[in-house]
């Protein structure tokens, strides 16, 4: 058996093992939340999104979901709530600062809070070996600056609780500093990231900004940014730092106040932003942000996952 059989091979054992746990029912002492307990899940009318949301909601939960399209929306809430499940819906454009503000008037007035935050909306515009940066901005606008704007808006909502409030960032494994294949090339930039010393909102903008600008001008094809699906990558990086950067400013909040935060990559998924190619289920690829969502361990947080399993940022 070849390196890729044995890697696929891996790969499909870890899958069925998550299948399994994902049967087990949570036991009393490990349920830290009720029908009370409130979720809201970004870019949730289809896909890895919708998923998360019916996952969360069989475990008990109230669940807003949440799309930029509203008739999507309404449609896909309207298939949970068939199905028995706590479920609403409400419109979020996380690229309009008016709507964010907009809905969460609308949580704090209907809810009083959440307890979970689940970023999960994304684009991507490369299909495949693509690497179009065309739409650059609206990549990084919309995975990076939107999921930073959301959680910011939505962090005063998270109610105070001995179990603490929970942030899951849906990324990926191309956002890594640590690939081999895929990275930034600029070691010092590596070292800053990974250094939560000097790790700060500014660097991580500061490295947005710097990259788009090299779009505009046509340079960025020589500025030692990762070379596959480029913007995607890029937009993810910052995610999963922000993520870091988040966790460790969440962790001084005293007790009783904390919020643990963590993101993960749900894997190539069968969804329409991979042009159905992946091949990893929407169900597969919910499954570790839910499990991160529920995590009965609060000392967990700051971390990176794939597949329930700790990966290098």
């Amino acid at each position: 058996m070849g390196s890729k059989e044995r890697s696929k091979d891996r790969k499909e054992k870890r899958r069925q093992e998550i299948s399994l746990l994902r049967t087990i029912p949570y036991s009393d002492h490990q349920r830290w939340w009720s029908a009370k307990t409130v979720a809201v899940v970004t870019g949730a009318n289809r896909g890895i999104g919708f998923e998360i949301v019916r996952q969360l909601a069989g475990h008990g939960i109230t669940v807003i979901l949440t799309s930029r399209e509203a008739s999507a929306g309404i449609e896909a809430a309207s298939v949970l709530q068939e199905l028995g499940l706590s479920v609403t819906f409400h419109q979020l454009d996380v690229l309009d600062k008016s709507s964010i503000e907009e809905f969460c008037e609308w949580v704090k007035e209907q809810y009083g809070g959440i307890d979970i935050l689940v970023n999960n909306a994304g684009v991507n515009f490369n299909i495949g070996s693509e690497n179009s940066v065309e739409f650059a901005r609206m990549v990084v606008d919309t995975n990076y600056y939107a999921t930073k704007n959301v959680t910011k808006a939505m962090i005063p909502l998270i109610r105070a609780s001995e179990a603490g409030g929970r942030i899951v960032n849906v990324s990926s494994k191309l956002g890594r500093v640590s690939g081999k294949r895929n990275r930034i090339e600029n070691q010092e930039l590596r070292e800053q990231l990974n250094d939560m010393e000097t790790l700060s909102e500014e660097l991580i903008d500061g490295m947005m900004c710097k990259f788009l600008e090299q779009v505009e001008d046509g340079s960025w094809e020589s500025g030692g940014w990762p070379h596959a699906n480029t913007d995607y990558s890029v937009s993810k990086l910052g995610v999963n730092y922000y993520t870091r950067l988040l966790a460790k400013e969440m962790a001084d909040r005293p007790d009783g106040e904390k919020i643990y935060v963590n993101c993960y990559c749900p894997g190539w998924v069968k969804t329409a932003m991979t042009g159905w190619a992946g091949t990893t289920s929407a169900e597969d690829g919910a499954d570790t942000g839910v499990w991160l969502a529920l995590l009965p361990d609060q000392a967990i947080t700051g971390k990176f996952f794939a597949e329930r399993r700790e990966i290098a940022f």
